[in-house]
C-alpha cells in the first residue's frame, strides 16, 4: 500500500512539472508575439526584466504611483488582433495595483500622473496559461492607459 501511495505522489509530482513547460514555452511564443506586433506596426517599446514591455507616449507631470498605491486609470484592453476584450468609461476605474495582474502591478508604476501609454503584457503577467473570463490562456494582452490620479 505505501508503494502505491508513493508510486502516486511521484506521478503527481511528474505531472506537475509539466505545466511550468508551458509558461516557459508562453514566455517565448510571447516575446516573438510581441516583438512581431511592435516591428508591423512600427513601434518601439521599453522592456523591463520581467518581460514586459511598454511604450510611454505622454511622461505625465503628476504623481508616479508605487506597487501600494491605488490609482484611476482610463483604460482599453485588447489582443493582439486588435479584438476588445475590455474598457473602462470615460471617467476610468480606480483600484489597488495589488488587486491586479502583475503586468498592471508593475507597468502602472512607470507612468506619472497624466501620463499616459501602452502596456504589452505576455501570458505570464496576465493571466498565464488558464482561460479566463473570455481570455484564451497564454494570451498577450495591450492596454492603451491613462493614469488619471494616484492615491498612496
Amino acid at each position: 500500500m505505501k508503494t502505491l501511495y508513493f508510486a502516486f505522489i511521484c506521478l503527481f509530482l511528474i505531472s506537475c512539472g509539466d505545466d511550468d513547460e508551458q509558461i516557459t514555452d508562453y514566455r517565448e511564443i510571447n516575446d516573438q508575439e510581441i516583438q512581431d506586433y511592435l516591428e508591423a506596426n512600427n513601434l518601439e517599446a521599453q522592456t523591463s526584466d520581467s518581460g514586459l514591455y511598454y511604450i510611454i507616449e505622454e511622461e505625465g507631470t503628476g504623481e508616479q504611483p508605487t506597487t501600494s498605491s491605488t490609482v484611476t486609470v482610463a483604460y482599453r484592453g485588447y489582443f493582439l488582433n486588435g479584438n476588445i476584450f475590455d474598457q473602462s468609461t470615460d471617467s476610468g476605474a480606480t483600484f489597488g495595483l495589488r488587486q491586479v495582474i502583475p503586468g498592471w502591478t508593475e507597468g502602472i508604476t512607470y507612468f506619472s500622473e497624466g501620463g499616459s501609454g501602452t502596456l504589452f503584457v505576455p501570458a505570464h503577467l496576465g493571466y498565464g496559461s488558464s482561460d479566463f473570463r473570455g481570455i484564451p490562456g497564454g494570451s498577450v494582452l495591450i492596454f492603451d492607459i491613462e493614469l488619471i490620479d494616484v492615491a498612496n
